[in-house]
């Protein structure tokens, strides 16, 4: 009589377990602090473009100024000839200025809204995350740089509708929204800071109004700095903004401009930007 076949070893509930199954028992490794800025910065701008998407009403409002600098200031110091711009009509020569300017007007009160984030708890619950300081800076940073952005596409579209002999080689353009996104970088790191010091909406705005003015005029947004006097060539060449002109100017126009170095300096400043909102970012927030 033949043996009965021997029964088959039963599966252990591990090795019946799915390969991988684990993963969903135990929490993912957090990312490391290289890892999440990126990430961060992506979710930042992503929010500002859905805020433009649902409510334009800011992006048409902002380009009212703009507009009116061209065509009236622009246009009439066109015909006047009183400002020497090397045989470039004043209107192409002001373009870039005003892009700057609007990128500027943008950062310069962002201050505001990461006050009204504390005023709300917003900006206590960001804190509390494992994201580092650095990161959410950044990120409001480069927000406030794709908002820039937009307004100076709008710029771009005006000036060209008033016949502004603008470039439209793509590398080049790409460069203008760099220059764009580093200036307003710069700016609105400004902006938070001077919030991290006077902890009021009203203060800020005070200050922002204060300095907006001696920094677009105290650029070579509206003339060369070759006709400004001493002091304010010396106050010019210590301003971020006149390196961002200079650099739109070389881009969008194709005059004469110390590309590298207004890379350089705009890169420079917003990095100290970064440094100097985040240690007060604490401060902010108690």
């Amino acid at each position: 009589m033949s043996a009965a076949p021997a029964a088959p070893h039963s599966a252990s509930a591990d090795t019946a377990r799915p390969p991988r199954v684990d993963l969903l028992l135990r929490p993912p490794e957090p990312r490391a602090g290289w890892r999440l800025l990126p990430a961060r910065v992506g979710a930042m701008c992503a929010v500002e473009l859905q805020k433009l998407r649902h409510d334009r009403t800011e992006l048409y409002t902002r380009a009212v100024q703009p507009a009116l600098w061209l065509l009236i200031f622009g246009q009439t110091f066109t015909r006047l000839k009183a400002i020497p711009t090397g045989g470039v009509p004043y209107i192409d020569y002001l373009a870039p200025g005003i892009i700057a300017q609007s990128a500027m007007f943008i950062a310069i009160f962002y201050g505001i809204q990461i006050i009204w984030e504390r005023d709300a708890g917003v900006l206590n619950k960001l804190l509390v995350t494992p994201t580092p300081r650095t990161a959410l800076i950044t990120g409001k940073a480069f927000a406030a740089g794709v908002k820039s952005v937009v307004q100076a596409v709008v710029v771009v579209v005006i000036a060209a509708v008033l016949g502004v002999a603008l470039t439209w080689n793509p590398l080049k353009l790409l460069g203008v929204a760099a220059i764009v996104v580093l200036g307003s970088a710069f700016f609105s790191c400004l902006s938070m800071t001077i919030a991290g010091i006077v902890l009021s909406r009203d203060r800020l705005m005070g200050i922002g109004q204060a300095i907006t003015m001696p920094l677009f005029f105290g650029s070579n947004a509206l003339y060369p700095v070759g006709i400004m006097p001493g002091w304010l060539q010396a106050v010019s060449k210590a301003n971020p903004l006149s390196y961002e002109v200079d650099a739109l100017r070389g881009l969008l126009l194709g005059t004469p401009a110390h590309l590298a170095l207004a890379f350089a300096v705009l890169v420079v400043a917003a990095a100290l930007g970064v440094a100097a909102a985040s240690a007060l970012l604490g401060r902010l927030a108690r």
